[in-house]
């Protein structure tokens, strides 16, 4: 048995459309915080178990017959760490054999300008490796798919407005990224290792700007403003607070080039070449 969690949000919506794929649905089970929320699971023959990750007596008889746990990280930064770490030992108590973990690549997450982003994936990995578990870390880059959040749903009248400089990053979509969890969820040989899940490729956000001028028709140009300039930009938009922090913090990391680690194992996990930024951009922008 295979269990998802975080099963309703997108990367494991994504992930379990591929398991479904390769193995029967009676082979796989999804963790939801909401039984309403995974009926489509259900109705597909997956097995629906409610728990979640701050309710650690909840996840321990969720995870009872399961070999293998995708467990994707949080989107709640309420001690983030602390609710990997419930998850993991519950899994360990009931009996789990292999936990993959949807951990971040950088090239220094504990002193990452994502802060609690970047040090609850580096607390977590540490703690997956100590726990006598099989493990496989996919270290995931940045996600094609939060190109949108970061340039705003007025891009193609504003421009890209964006404190990145000239950072490049080599963005991946989530649907790759969930084919090769999928792919490390069914097959041998992943035990104890870590695999850098990104592009082969990486692209600055003047690529951002330039590819969606292509792909859309619309002369699209690219500002990178200084970054108080642009927490002010977002603060009188009325943006709340989080999420001027968090656009704020991965333009730094971004400018400071943290994600640019130079590696990826994505094309030798999915067997072909990842989804291009361009094409990518295509499918959000195109004419």
């Amino acid at each position: 048995m295979i269990l998802v969690t975080a099963a309703t949000g997108q990367l494991g919506t994504a992930t379990v459309n591929y398991l479904l794929e390769k193995i029967p649905a009676s082979q796989i089970a999804v963790l939801a915080r909401d039984a309403d929320k995974a009926k489509d699971f259900a109705d597909k023959g997956i097995s629906v178990r409610i728990g979640n990750y701050h309710d650690y007596e909840s996840l321990v008889p969720a995870f009872k017959g399961v070999e293998k746990l995708l467990l994707i990280s949080s989107n709640d930064f309420e001690d983030r760490a602390g609710q990997h770490i419930n998850a993991i030992k519950a899994a360990k108590e009931a009996g789990v054999k292999h936990i993959a973990y949807t951990s971040v690549e950088a090239t220094d997450p504990r002193n990452s300008a994502t802060g609690v982003v970047g040090t609850s994936h580096a607390d977590t990995d540490d703690f997956l490796k100590a726990s006598g578990l099989t493990y496989t870390l996919l270290k995931d880059n940045l996600y094609a798919d939060v190109i949108p959040m970061f340039v705003g749903d007025q891009v193609l009248t504003t421009g890209v407005f964006f404190p990145a400089g000239d950072g490049k990053v080599p963005f991946a979509t989530r649907e790759d990224m969930a084919l090769a969890a999928a792919v490390v969820l069914t097959t041998e040989g992943h035990e104890n290792k870590e695999y850098v899940i990104a592009n082969d490729e990486s692209w600055s956000f003047a690529d951002v700007a330039q590819y969606i001028s292509e792909v859309s028709g619309v002369e699209v140009t690219y500002t990178s403003p200084d970054a108080e300039v642009y927490k002010k930009v977002l603060e009188d938009a009325g943006v709340p607070d989080i999420y001027v922090w968090m656009l704020g913090a991965f333009a730094k990391a971004i400018k400071d080039h943290e994600f640019e680690t130079g590696k990826s194992d994505l094309e030798q996990l999915i067997g072909k070449k990842p989804t291009t930024l361009k094409e990518y951009l295509a499918t959000v922008y195109g004419k």
